[in-house]
């Protein structure tokens, strides 16, 4: 069984990129393969959940030519074939894995098809909530199946068929209910319209418009008008801030580092984990800002001062839901009381996160009081190292090897090939930081290039 060995550094000094984003790969890959022409995605994320949502789109007739892989992981610059929108049967049922997001937005496109599917996962995703998004779905006249054990999870049987649009008004923020909807909604006659509670994450509004695919936004309502196709294009993915998250943590809560994160993407729906460390008193700069493909982003340089703890407030939990977990490693390295509460959906994730993150920092020394929406935690008390056990979950996996740099003795964290279903190439970056190493080339991730 993979583990991560880490122990504390004194010194981080260093520039790197992490992996292309892991929502707008999952992404690219559904909206390039519904579109007319071909289309050129470069810095996809080769981690297993967009791996298994590419396949499932080439399970559905789209072809695909790998022009560039990350060694050892799968392809990160590919030409996808689009298919006008119009797919095909798949032979057998689809693989999620381990990805509620590829399962749910599968689950809204493939409901507007003329034929009969199936969507599966691991045993984690067997046990997550899909009544979420069959709810709405079955408004617009899905017929979904839920088929497993529990009641409302997958495996999901879905008999496609001709669906109408609807408004929608989601009970709970989540950007994947709201995309399921709008890419069932491209299918219908009419407009389609979702309405959110809160801001959530609007990769999928932004690259139907990169797509040529026309929304509207009216404070938080959005609207799709069906029969629209996409039109192929070339899309390039910036870097996963959810994945930079750990090394913004570190070097924040490591006085005296200096950190350069490059060409990382800076969606305001997504970087509320900069707006939260800095509070804390993280000192984070954005430089050589941009937007491409209708997505901003930048390079990110972090300098570690002393942190405070702070509340996350619960308008900023939907847009740091994946973050949370290293969140409550700088709350414990932090001195005073961070308080995260609004959170419970935390415990329907790839394992239950609010339990695992108060258990495993208390093994280490932190002072944490667990409620069932969230957790306090006293700041200050120094680490030690543990044996800690990831569950299978890679964001509990990695920001309990970021605790490990900052505590004393040796921290074991079990079960960590969960690890590439997000942030592929996180081993060589945490040995590389645990190296203090200082020269970019020692965090370059290799790649081998086919012919263009």
């Amino acid at each position: 069984m993979s583990h991560f060995q880490v122990k504390a550094i004194q010194s981080l000094q260093a520039e790197l990129s992490v992996p292309g984003d892991k929502s707008m790969s999952h992404r690219a890959a559904i909206i390039a393969g519904l579109a007319d022409g071909d289309s050129l995605i470069r810095n996809f994320l080769p981690s297993e959940d967009c791996l298994n949502t590419l396949h499932a789109m080439a399970a559905a007739g789209v072809s695909y030519e790998v022009l560039e892989e990350m060694v050892g992981f799968g392809p990160i610059a590919l030409r996808i074939h689009g298919r006008k929108g119009k797919l095909q049967a798949p032979q057998k049922p689809i693989d999620c894995g381990n990805s509620g997001t590829g399962m749910r937005l599968l689950a809204g496109l493939l409901a507007a098809q003329p034929f009969e599917c199936e969507l599966f996962g691991d045993e984690s995703l067997s046990s997550r909530p899909m009544g979420r998004v069959i709810n709405p779905l079955s408004q617009m006249g899905a017929k979904i199946d839920a088929l497993g054990e529990k009641t409302g999870c997958a495996p999901l049987r879905i008999h496609g068929c001709s669906l109408q649009p609807i408004s929608y008004t989601m009970p709970v923020a989540s950007a994947q209910v709201k995309s399921a909807v709008l890419l069932a909604g491209l299918f219908c006659e009419g407009v389609t319209t979702v309405i959110q509670p809160a801001e959530t994450r609007d990769h999928t509004e932004r690259m139907l418009e990169a797509f040529g695919v026309q929304t509207q936004r009216e404070g938080q309502a959005i609207r799709l008008t069906g029969g629209q196709t996409p039109q192929a294009r070339d899309f390039r993915v910036p870097g996963d801030i959810s994945s930079a998250a750990f090394w913004i943590v570190a070097a924040s809560a490591m006085p005296g580092s200096r950190l350069l994160i490059r060409h990382v993407g800076l969606n305001p729906t997504r970087t509320a984990i900069v707006d939260v460390m800095r509070r804390m008193g993280a000192k984070i700069t954005v430089v050589n800002a941009s937007s491409q493909d209708g997505e901003p982003m930048g390079d990110l340089e972090i300098c570690g001062a002393a942190l405070s703890g702070t509340e996350i407030f619960p308008a900023e939990v939907p847009n740091l839901i994946d973050e949370i977990p290293v969140i409550a490693v700088a709350a414990a390295l932090a001195s005073g009381k961070t308080v995260i509460r609004n959170a419970k959906e935390l415990r329907v994730k790839e394992t239950d996160r609010i339990t695992t993150v108060v258990n495993n920092l208390r093994s280490m020394g932190g002072e944490v009081e667990e409620f069932e929406d969230g957790m306090e935690i006293t700041g200050g008390h120094a680490l030690h190292g543990a044996t800690l056990q990831s569950f299978g979950d890679h964001r509990i996996a990695m920001a309990f090897a970021i605790a490990g740099l900052f505590a004393s003795g040796e921290t074991i964290v079990e079960n960590t090939a969960c690890v590439n279903t997000s942030y592929p190439g996180f081993s060589r970056h945490l040995d590389a930081i645990m190296a203090e190493a200082s020269d970019a080339s020692a965090y370059e991730l290799p790649t081998v290039s086919h012919t263009l």
